[in-house]
């Protein structure tokens, strides 16, 4: 009860709410928070701290920014999203608020747009000697089948497109990736498809510091081969699902394509299937079979494991 009452205390304040009602349609900075309200950045970071304080927003640390949005795991989450859903559509302050961080989803999307440009004649070189994207998209799916999945990671995000691709299947969506550009990128993808039950985080794929057996499902999506030690992202990886959960490596099969080497910053040249099974089971999960995507000058390769129920007491 103790923590309802400070939620609700937190809340009753029309700045604090106006705060929540904006950190539920997109992950917003201190800076963009205060353009938005009109009000000065230490006032806006008081009210953020008792917000947070509270369970009511969950702040994360990403370079030299920290980025705020509504919390969806703390004891106060769902009384968060309650008070969100009570105020009224139509009003004018709300309103107001929510015209000008359209403004500033314009220019985060801006931004986004011109570094996507800068990068997409190098990206297009990679996906041109490989099955489309729809394809491993498409088997990535069918590798889940019907199984429920509530809790998703994704680890290398990059642009958010598997968070995107899941994100009908998921209840919570979570993408860790090291590059801030990368995450802007991201970030603008999911807000302009309206996945607000989907984040990104910046975070180190060998150190995700994440709880332990928080996850249905995670996807490691062209991330291994830019690895220095692709056998510590599979046990990072690992440590991270629950019991039944299950972990998608897609990654190429063992090629000799050294342009990619000396041209792409790819650390590995592909993988031979079993090495990648190794280190699966070398993080306690059981092996199923490899899915193949055969075409042009590289394979694509889907390993597929599962960490075991735990034994029945």
């Amino acid at each position: 009860m103790d923590q309802l009452l400070q939620g609700l205390r937190a809340a009753a304040e029309p700045t604090r709410l106006r705060l929540l009602a904006l950190c539920a349609h997109a992950e917003l900075t201190v800076t963009e928070l205060t353009q938005i309200l009109g009000q000065s950045q230490p006032r806006v970071s008081r009210h953020l701290k008792l917000l947070c304080d509270a369970g009511l927003l969950d702040r994360h640390r990403e370079g030299t920014w920290a980025y705020y949005r509504l919390a969806d795991s703390s004891q106060c989450a769902h009384l968060a999203r309650t008070l969100v859903d009570l105020v009224p559509d139509d009003d004018n302050v709300l309103a107001r608020d929510l015209g000008r961080l359209d403004g500033i989803k314009q220019t985060r999307a801006e931004a986004a747009a011109d570094y996507f440009r800068a990068n997409a004649r190098r990206w297009d070189e990679i996906r041109s000697l490989y099955v489309p994207e729809a394809e491993v998209e498409t088997a990535l799916l069918a590798s889940v089948g019907d199984r429920a999945v509530d809790d998703f990671l994704d680890i290398g995000t990059g642009t958010g497109r598997i968070l995107e691709v899941f994100a009908p299947r998921i209840q919570r969506g979570i993408g860790i990736d090291l590059s801030h550009d990368m995450l802007q990128v991201a970030r603008a993808n999911l807000e302009k498809a309206g996945h607000r039950h989907c984040q990104v985080r910046h975070g180190d794929m060998y150190n995700l510091q994440l709880p332990a057996a928080e996850f249905d499902l995670v996807v490691v999506h062209q991330v291994l081969h830019f690895a220095e030690e692709p056998h510590g992202v599979i046990a990072e990886a690992a440590q991270t699902l629950r019991p039944g959960g299950m972990l998608l490596v897609v990654d190429f099969d063992r090629h000799e394509e050294e342009f990619l080497r000396k041209e792409h910053q790819h650390r590995w040249l592909g993988f031979n299937r079993e090495q990648v099974d190794g280190w699966c089971a070398d993080g306690g999960l059981d092996n199923r079979p490899i899915v193949e995507l055969a075409g042009g000058r590289l394979t694509v390769l889907i390993w597929v494991a599962v960490r075991p129920m735990a034994a029945a007491p």
